[in-house]
């Protein structure tokens, strides 16, 4: 292996498998999934369909006893509901800045961390995840701000003893930015999964969902994935 990709199922991670593979083989390329104690497994799915799309060696990972102690709304066990509002609206509520309600604590150091254990045990070159530049405004995600990516590489690099070390491809975009890049490489969206709930449908009102059409809007192209749906 010379890559490992965290790959969650939604559209961030899958861009960041695209953009591996376009560097990569397929052969050469690990795909991380893991599972945190969130409250469906939609995106569970929606990552294992991602990695037989493209062929790549998927392991899949259980670490929710780390999150034992949050009440993230994301979380199975949190009496907390999933707020239906922007995420510019949550931020606008609380100042302009601090995490919103649907940060869970330090998960993408957490992640990392057991990715440069895994990277390190096969060899690769580099761990790719799909931090961008509106998840880490105001820093309603802090384990996704361009601060936070250069701490994490640096820790990575040193402590894999300068053999691996970690990119976020799409740091530098909005998500509009980051979906222009996924079609530009024929990235399979109509396959991957954002939503905060778990129904049959997506809810199009959490945040994740507002973003996402907000980002395929922008690119002047329908959702391959709720096209999809209607089709269905």
């Amino acid at each position: 292996m010379k890559c490992v990709v965290l790959l969650s199922g939604g559209v961030d991670s899958t861009t960041c498998l695209a953009i591996a593979l376009a560097k990569y083989k397929k052969e050469e390329v690990l795909a991380l999934t893991v599972y945190y104690g969130q409250k469906h497994d939609k995106e569970l799915q929606a990552a294992r369909a991602v990695a037989a799309h493209y062929g790549v060696e998927q392991q899949e990972i259980n670490l929710a006893q780390a999150f034992s102690y949050s009440n993230c709304s994301l979380l199975q066990k949190s009496d907390q509901a999933i707020a239906h509002t922007s995420y510019a609206d949550q931020l606008a509520a609380q100042g302009g800045a601090g995490t919103v309600a649907t940060y869970v604590p330090f998960r993408n150091g957490l992640f990392l961390s057991y990715a440069a254990a895994v990277a390190v045990s096969v060899g690769a070159e580099v761990i790719y995840y799909g931090a961008h530049a509106d998840d880490a405004a105001g820093r309603a995600y802090p384990d996704c701000t361009p601060e936070f990516e250069t701490a994490m590489n640096t820790a990575i690099y040193e402590g894999s003893g300068r053999t691996c070390h970690l990119e976020a491809p799409l740091l530098a975009w909005n998500k509009a930015g980051v979906v222009k890049k996924g079609l530009e490489l024929g990235a399979p969206y109509e396959l991957t999964w954002s939503c905060y709930e778990g129904g049959e449908t997506p809810c199009g009102v959490c945040g994740t969902c507002r973003d996402r059409a907000a980002a395929f809007a922008a690119n002047g192209v329908a959702d391959p994935a709720l096209t999809k749906e209607a089709k269905a």
